[in-house]
């Protein structure tokens, strides 16, 4: 038992060292190897490994782990027995999927006609210089995720966002600052 527990330890310490990530990081690798792996095999078989339960498969381990990392998609190729690449290519072309960590709070900035008329990439930019990030990126800390979206479907609003689906209407570069200090925690 405790020889597991010290090669668990000096393979957590090579990763950290190896790798330009940080301890954060690595943990919550940890945690998906010891906890998640689990869970979404056992959710796969509940399923009863179709391959056309590969979106649902999807969403659960997203749901679960907040993105969809390599291993886990490695993970549901072998389950479903999918290539990996056709897994792949489901998560790349539906924009609800993400393959890398989101921010505590996801920023979601329609880009669609009547907003970008009415002055949403003044928004957006604005979001970018406070933040310190541009769209399509998390900021260091994880706090945000800047994205511009095609249409949100609220054109009556325009230009409109939304923060982890709270939705803002009518928003104008000088709101930018005070939404903001509504996520400062």
């Amino acid at each position: 038992m405790h020889v597991l527990f010290f090669r668990k330890i000096y393979k957590f310490m090579i990763e950290l060292y190896m790798s330009s990530k940080n301890i954060l990081e690595v943990v919550m690798e940890e945690k998906l190897t010891d906890e998640v792996i689990g869970e979404i095999r056992n959710y796969i078989k509940e399923l009863g490994c179709d391959k056309s339960t590969l979106v649902a498969v999807l969403h659960k381990a997203q749901n679960t782990i907040g993105y969809l990392p390599r291993e886990i998609l490695e993970v549901i190729s072998e389950e479903l027995k999918i290539p990996l690449a056709k897994v792949y290519g489901v998560v790349t072309f539906y924009s609800y999927f993400h393959t890398e960590p989101r921010g505590k709070y996801v920023i979601n900035v329609c880009m669609g006609t009547a907003c970008f008329v009415k002055g949403a990439d003044k928004v957006l930019e604005e979001f970018e210089r406070l933040i310190g990030i541009k769209a399509g990126e998390t900021s260091e800390d994880k706090k945000f995720t800047l994205m511009g979206l095609r249409c949100i479907g609220a054109c009556g609003l325009a230009p409109v966002l939304t923060i982890n689906g709270k939705v803002y209407g009518k928003i104008s570069k000088d709101m930018v600052k005070g939404i903001l200090e509504e996520y400062k925690d």
